[in-house]
């Protein structure tokens, strides 16, 4: 009897925890669009970024290319909680957090060892079909940078 309970209640948890995330609005992939966006000549672009559930965290993978046009790709895991999770594939940043303000708003800060390099907000559309990275932060060389992404999603 206590087997079948203990099965009962993780099934439960499981459909819970898929539920809520099935209720995620930021899960899919957004693709970078490029004519609504205003991102200065020379700055890195995220040209696909794609998040997805694992377990009870969210996956960030993201895809571009940095200010020489060159490819780039980082990961990152983690929850909405405002702690810092690692990035792996970023040598500008070591660490992520996002948190998370409303259904709509997610607040975002970037950093290399305990240094704040990036901060931000990304808000969904209403429609849910687009949201827009507004981000401000110094780059490697000590200068303020400033970008607006918009992204559609796919």
């Amino acid at each position: 009897m206590k087997t079948r309970t203990a099965a009962l209640l993780l099934a439960t948890l499981l459909v819970g925890a898929n539920l809520c995330f099935a209720a995620d609005p930021n899960i899919g992939t957004w693709k970078l669009n490029e004519a609504k966006s205003k991102i200065d000549a020379g700055l890195p672009k995220n040209l696909t970024v794609t998040y997805e559930a694992v377990g009870e965290s969210v996956k960030a993978t993201v895809d571009g290319v940095d200010g020489q046009g060159k490819p780039t790709h980082n990961e990152w895991t983690g929850k909405y909680d405002g702690k810092d999770y690692p990035v792996t594939g970023d040598p500008a940043s070591d660490t992520r957090s996002l948190k998370k303000i409303n259904e709509r708003t997610l607040e975002l800060t970037v950093k290399k060892g305990d240094k704040v390099t990036m901060t931000g907000r990304i808000v969904l559309a209403a429609d849910g079909k687009s949201r827009t990275l507004t981000a401000s932060g110094t780059n490697a060389a000590g200068k303020k940078i400033r970008s607006t992404s918009v992204y559609d999603k796919q």
